[in-house]
Order: structure tokens, then C-alpha cells, then sequence
């Protein structure tokens, strides 16, 4: 049996993780970590980073019998999370911050205080699943619960983080989760989920950009794909591709931002079928197996954390990146978001999308 540090969020599904591996034999110690402070230029925690989500948190591991810890990570999530996410708004980027919290600060930083203490692995609540296949080697797959799988947001653990971690919900839906929580008694069993960014609990990060980083909301001109000016634009940051609404465009047939443009501070807007892509390159790709494939591969290819995956060709270009052709047009691919490749239910690995050449 292992001495496992589980990451507790207050939550039902960290809650029940805990109960899980305690009721398997293992030595269970929850914590909880302290990412955000609540005075920082006046903005607020959300549900899952709050102080009383803490308190959940501790009200288990107390109903458990069980250690608990709060971990000091404000500085790191400054740096890894928070200026990441301003930074790539600044560069006409669409950033996922669920990701690089994932990898910098619960797989990194966690992984690397759990092993400092003398724990022999790290649980968490995420909905997704570890197999160990024939060979040995530790694999990736998708949760059970389709709805709630979050292996799209863990495509960058490689084996070293595998063979360290314990994922022990990702068998479960949801609503198994919530049954067996309120069968041990658990106080999270019903808790409100949040679906905030955690340091964006009102919904509108362009309030943090606005404290943050003032100059990125520069207004600039709106071109056509022929790049005539049409209109003016508030700031970059406020708009994604995709986006229709909120352009200020009138008259013609609708159009869509097709492009972000920082060099030129401009919004690149055209027609619905300037959307669709077929080709991408995608960088700093990381693979499960720690080695990429030797041949180009055939899979499907996730590009945004609720998108259906499509079949694509996956290879690799000279200059380290790598070129996804898919099998049939996605509409609004956006940079800055993670391409990840799936075989059927397991991943195989990802990266970022990368800003193509604009006009």
C-alpha cells in the first residue's frame, strides 16, 4: 500500500478520492492549495479556490480521520497561471489555464513537494483514467463519464508523472460519484460545482486584464480578408475567433473574427466558411509514451476541451513543430488552445495551437 498526498479541492470528487484510496489500504493525506490572494488588486477567489473550500476540505479529511495541509502556492500560480494567461491575451492568443495549472502547479509542483515529504504518489478528483499496458508502460484513457472527462486537460503528463499519480474516480459518472459520496456521509456529497476560471469568478477576464495589463485593450482597426479597414475594435483581448457578436460590423452577410493580429494590433473578420481549417501546426507537443512516433500518425484530434474529436493525419516539420491535416474542416481552430491526439479512448499526446501567417 502506498502513502498517497490527495489534492482536495472541497469538492465531492477530491472528497471521494480520499475516501477511496483509504478504504483500499493506502495512507491517505489530504491538502489543499492556496493559489490565489483574496486582496490581490481587489478580485476574488472563486468555489474551488476559496478559503471555504478549504474548510470542505478539512471537514472531510476530519470525518475521515485523516491528515490535512494547506500548501502556500500563490507565487507559483502568479507565474505558471495568471501571467501566462494575461500574456497570451496581450499576444492575440486564447489561453487554457486549466491546462497549465494542470501541468505547472498539481503535476509539477505538487509531484515535486509530495516526493520532498516522502509520499510515494499524488490522487486528484480529475476524470480520467491510468492503465498499465502490457508492455509495462503507463497509459492515458478518458474517463468513464464521457460528460466529464478531463483526460483533454492532462495530455501533457508523460510516464514519470503516471507512475506517480492515482486518478481513482475516472471508473465513475458522475452521479455514481455524487451516490457514493452521500453513502460514507461525505459533507461535499451535493456542493455546487463551479464552472469559473478560479481567478475569474465573475466570468469576465477582461476585468483582470483591464487591472492588469491596460495596454492590451488598445483599440485598432477591424479588416476584411482583403485587409481593408471596416470598422474599429475595443482591444484585442475582447474578442475570440469565431466571434460574431459585439463586432460593431453592419450591413452584408455576417462576419465572423477570423484572425487576431497583434503586430498590427488588428481583427481580421470574414465569412463563416473563413472559419473552417483543414491544416495547423501545433507546438511544444509532448507525448504520454515520451517518445513521439516514428512514422506520421493517423488519429483524432481534439482542439478544444468540449470539441468532438476528428480523424486526422498528425506529423512532424522541421523546425520541431508539427502539422495536423484534418480529415474534414473544424470551424474556428484558435491559437493558443490545446490539439490533442487520441487513439480511440487513450491519449497519446498534444500541444498548442499556433498562430497562423495573417495577411
Amino acid at each position: 500500500m502506498a502513502n498517497i498526498l490527495v489534492a482536495m479541492s472541497g469538492g465531492v470528487d477530491s472528497s471521494l478520492a480520499a475516501a477511496l484510496l483509504l478504504e483500499a489500504g493506502h495512507q491517505v493525506t489530504g491538502v489543499t492549495m492556496h493559489l490565489w490572494d483574496d486582496d490581490d488588486h481587489g478580485l476574488r477567489e472563486s468555489l474551488c479556490c476559496a478559503a471555504e473550500a478549504a474548510a470542505s476540505a478539512r471537514r472531510v479529511c476530519a470525518l475521515l480521520g485523516i491528515p490535512f495541509y494547506v500548501f502556500n502556492y500563490q507565487r507559483e500560480f502568479r507565474r505558471h497561471v495568471i501571467d501566462y494567461f494575461i500574456r497570451a491575451y496581450t499576444h492575440g492568443l486564447t489561453p487554457n489555464p486549466c491546462v497549465e495549472c494542470n501541468r505547472m502547479i498539481k503535476f509539477r509542483a505538487l509531484l515535486d513537494r509530495a516526493r520532498a515529504l516522502g509520499f510515494d504518489a499524488v490522487a486528484t478528483g480529475h476524470y480520467a483514467r491510468i492503465v498499465r499496458g502490457a508492455d509495462g508502460r503507463y497509459q492515458l484513457w478518458r474517463a468513464v463519464d464521457r460528460e466529464k472527462d478531463q483526460s483533454y486537460m492532462l495530455h501533457m503528463l508523460g510516464q514519470a508523472d503516471l507512475a506517480r499519480l492515482f486518478f481513482p474516480i475516472g471508473e465513475y459518472t458522475k452521479s455514481e460519484v455524487r451516490a457514493m459520496a452521500a453513502a460514507r456521509g461525505l459533507p461535499s456529497a451535493d456542493r455546487e460545482e463551479s464552472q469559473d476560471i478560479c481567478f475569474v469568478p465573475d466570468g469576465d477576464y477582461r476585468n483582470l486584464l483591464r487591472v492588469e495589463a491596460p495596454e492590451s485593450l488598445t483599440p485598432g482597426p477591424i479588416v476584411d480578408l482583403e485587409g481593408r479597414e471596416i470598422g474599429r475594435h475595443k482591444g484585442l483581448p475582447f474578442y475570440t475567433v469565431g466571434q460574431r457578436r459585439g463586432l460593431g460590423l453592419s450591413g452584408g452577410e455576417p462576419r465572423y473574427v477570423v484572425a487576431i493580429d497583434p503586430a498590427r494590433n488588428a481583427l481580421i473578420v470574414g465569412p463563416a466558411s473563413a472559419l473552417n481549417r483543414e491544416r495547423f501546426t501545433v507546438t511544444d507537443v509532448r507525448w504520454v509514451d515520451d517518445q513521439p512516433p516514428a512514422e506520421p500518425l493517423t488519429c483524432m484530434v481534439q482542439v478544444r476541451a468540449h470539441a468532438e474529436p476528428l480523424p486526422a493525419r498528425v506529423s512532424a516539420q522541421l523546425d520541431g513543430r508539427w502539422l495536423v491535416e484534418l480529415e474534414r474542416p473544424q470551424r474556428a481552430v484558435s491559437p493558443g488552445q490545446a490539439a490533442v491526439f487520441y487513439d480511440d479512448q487513450r491519449v497519446l499526446g498534444g500541444g498548442w495551437i499556433a498562430r497562423p501567417e495573417v495577411g
